[in-house]
């Protein structure tokens, strides 16, 4: 009788000490998370106290993409830390794809590769691991991500470790679905303040230069983008150059022109609509993969810059990890290439100004310089002006250098003239 009561007491003591582990591990979660919102902070603290509370060799932390199709891995503990953001799997693929459409966990004690819903990932070398759970993060009944605890020993998991993780996963997706919220009203407001900023460049009078170099800086910001750069299109040439970009690489800002015909930017320009490329790297019509792969480049946004519907360059957003661009996304961007399609028209209609009124103010010159050539001579107008113009070649210097040198000779021999006796 006594052993009896004894082994319930120390059962009732066991059951109180998970019972306070439980509610100790949720505390620091709760404190944790209620003091940020933002969103890296959050998803790294919670694979923290995932690997703590279940003494996991590996934990990985997916969320659900914004189209909701795939899972991308955004924390981790111990390995992968620069796959964070680069792994995707698709809804339904592998375990996690698994665990993320049917909403349920997935309990693997042993041997986790041989289960038939075992995928197995290039970059991630899940096939070490034995043990393995994998739990769906909920919030409002809707699934936004999942969580991955793996062993690399064989390991029975108690019924208490997984209902905690269980009770985690349903705790944080609130979390995590406030700091995605923030994070994007973060964004919108940066995309105000760019197209804001961009609006007041292009109606300012800074050079052309100084203008595209702004965009793409203001740009590169807005987009979370490694490279942005701005092509032009040379016409005649049928060609894209490149006009500015926020890249520090020479490499990548001496890159040759782009045949319109042969090159992604060209599609971009010859259909006059937004392309996406997932991976450049892979990608069969990116002309310089290698290049890509040494700058760190990976998802490529190529917009055309319109004017009246006519595409004058791009605007390419590359990142440094996939991206799925929202359709959001590629509308600011439209807007921002066509702001800058504005400002390169213009600039253009300036500088023919200027060249018109540059021409008008030659050919007044040259009017006089004839005029007093004429007279001094006795030479008709013809005459006058072929001298002006075989000194102009004999010189090589302009007519306007011409004219404004005989007006200047025939006002001193005038004055001289004046001044005889």
């Amino acid at each position: 009788m006594g052993s009896k009561r004894r082994q319930s007491l120390e059962q009732i003591e066991r059951a109180l000490r998970e019972k306070t582990r439980e509610v100790d591990v949720l505390h620091r979660i709760s404190e944790s998370i209620s003091s940020t919102l933002d969103l890296e902070a959050v998803l790294k603290h919670i694979v923290e106290v995932v690997v703590e509370v279940t003494k996991a060799d590996a934990c990985l932390l997916y969320l659900l993409s914004n189209s909701r199709e795939e899972l991308i891995l955004r924390a981790s503990k111990n390995p992968h830390p620069k796959l964070i953001g680069r792994i995707t799997i698709s809804l339904g693929e592998g375990i996690t794809g698994w665990v993320a459409r049917e909403r349920t966990r997935v309990v693997i004690p042993s041997n986790a590769s041989d289960d038939p819903r075992f995928k197995f990932f290039h970059n991630l070398p899940e096939d070490r691991y034995q043990a393995f759970v994998s739990v769906p993060v909920m919030a409002k009944n809707e699934v936004v991500g999942v969580i991955n605890v793996q062993h690399k020993r064989p390991r029975r998991y108690r019924p208490d470790e997984l209902a905690l993780l269980s009770t985690i996963a349903n705790q944080v997706g609130g979390a995590i679905e406030n700091a995605r919220l923030y994070d994007e009203m973060k964004r919108k407001a940066l995309q105000l303040h760019t197209l804001s900023q961009v609006s007041e460049t292009v109606a300012s009078n800074r050079l052309l230069e100084d203008v595209l170099q702004l965009i793409v800086t203001m740009t590169a910001q807005m987009m979370s983008s490694k490279i942005c750069s701005i092509m032009l299109l040379d016409q005649a040439a049928g060609e894209l150059h490149i006009a500015a970009t926020q890249s520090l690489s020479e490499e990548y800002r001496r890159k040759p022109s782009l045949k319109v015909g042969q090159s992604i930017s060209g599609r971009a320009v010859q259909e006059r609509r937004p392309i996406f490329v997932p991976d450049v790297t892979l990608e069969r019509d990116y002309m310089y993969p290698e290049l890509a792969r040494k700058e760190g480049l990976c998802s490529l946004l190529s917009v055309p810059m319109l004017n009246r519907d006519l595409a004058i360059g791009v605007i390419n957003s590359y990142t440094s990890v996939p991206h799925s661009f929202s359709s959001e996304e590629i509308k600011v961007l439209q807007a921002i290439a066509n702001q800058a399609a504005i400002a390169i028209e213009n600039t253009k209609l300036v500088e023919r100004s200027f060249e018109m009124q540059e021409a008008l103010e030659v050919r007044k010159l040259v009017e006089r310089a004839k005029g007093s050539l004429m007279q001094a001579k006795n030479i008709s107008e013809e005459e006058a002006f072929r001298l002006m113009q075989r000194q102009s070649m004999d010189t090589r210097k302009s007519m306007r250098e011409i004219a404004e040198a005989v007006i200047l000779a025939m006002g001193i021999e005038k004055r001289a003239g004046t001044k005889r006796p």
